[in-house]
Parts: structure tokens; C-alpha cells; sequence
């Protein structure tokens, strides 16, 4: 997993993470990400989304890519 290594990035620096990922994701590998950088969830395939609910609930939804 990598947990918010995302943030400081410059867009080439995270254009080049992204690339790496979809190498490993291509090897068969597996690696999942948290982060809150606007834009990075659309670019990475799969996703699984965790979203505040009220009551302090979650709500957890398998997001795939069209």
C-alpha cells in the first residue's frame, strides 16, 4: 500500500509514479493507494472507495473503469 505519497508530487514526478503503477498492474501486481489528490482516482483503474455517511458510518463501493 502506499498511503499518501502523492501530495508533494509535481504533475511530471506523478505522471511517472502512474506509469510505474500501471507496469506493476500489467506484471500481474497488485498496489494499493490512499490518497485525496483530486484527479488521481480517475487514473488509476480500480477502485475501492471508502465515503463518509452520517452517524460516523462508511460506505464502501467497487468503482471500475468504463
Amino acid at each position: 500500500f502506499i498511503d499518501e505519497g502523492f501530495g508533494s508530487l509535481d504533475l511530471d514526478t506523478l505522471d511517472v509514479v502512474i506509469d510505474t503503477l500501471d507496469t506493476l498492474q500489467e506484471s500481474g501486481r497488485q498496489v494499493g493507494v490512499i490518497s485525496h489528490v483530486p484527479g488521481l482516482a480517475e487514473r488509476l483503474g480500480i477502485q475501492v472507495r471508502v465515503e463518509p455517511m452520517a452517524a460516523g458510518l462508511s460506505e464502501v463501493r467497487i468503482v471500475t473503469p468504463r
